[in-house]
């Protein structure tokens, strides 16, 4: 099954995270592949790290080399772009191999807005995707294109957000 968490609302990552909880609980093991969060450490880290779960259950990639264009970015697009391309790669040997039953992509629909990777390079690996596996992609402004090929998607809905009146992400919840 293929399934977009997409909107301007919070909770894409999340939902892709509670879905990750769900499949561990059934014994199926789940990658995380992250195209645009850098190198620091997430609440989802420590969690994993706390709660002993071994990367053979569950294993996070952080491809990304942080967010683009925005918060003091001075990379070159082109580095932003390889390490997509990266990921990109990770996620189609995860979708051919028998190591993953669950494939999350998170920030894909990011890294397609921004220019880093193409959406008919998703698709082309979406494609080979076997019925027993499920992959997520998550970010807001979900190509149409994913939403048509998609079993399942849920729109988040930004209604109100402390972001609105200025406030920062705020450990634990945002991060």
């Amino acid at each position: 099954m293929i399934i977009v968490f997409t909107g301007n609302g919070k909770g894409k990552t999340t939902a892709a995270l509670g879905q990750a909880m769900r499949a561990l609980g059934q014994a199926k093991r789940v990658i995380m592949i992250q195209f645009i969060k850098g190198p620091w450490i997430c609440g989802e880290d420590k969690f994993l790290k706390k709660f002993q779960i071994p990367p053979s259950q569950f294993q996070i990639f952080k491809m990304g080399k942080g967010f683009v264009k925005i918060l003091g970015d001075s990379l070159p697009l082109s580095i932003h772009q390889k390490a997509a391309q990266k990921g990109l790669r990770l996620a189609e040997e995860a979708i051919k191999n028998q190591k993953y039953d669950l494939i999350i992509l998170d920030e894909i629909n990011v890294a397609v807005k921004l220019g880093l990777i193409k959406a008919g390079q998703v698709l082309k690996i979406l494609k080979i995707n076997p019925p027993e596996k499920d992959i997520i992609l998550t970010g807001r402004e979900a190509p149409k294109s994913f939403i048509r090929k998609a079993d399942l998607v849920t729109e988040m809905k930004e209604i109100k957000h402390p972001f609105q009146k200025g406030k920062p992400a705020v450990l634990a919840r945002e991060f």
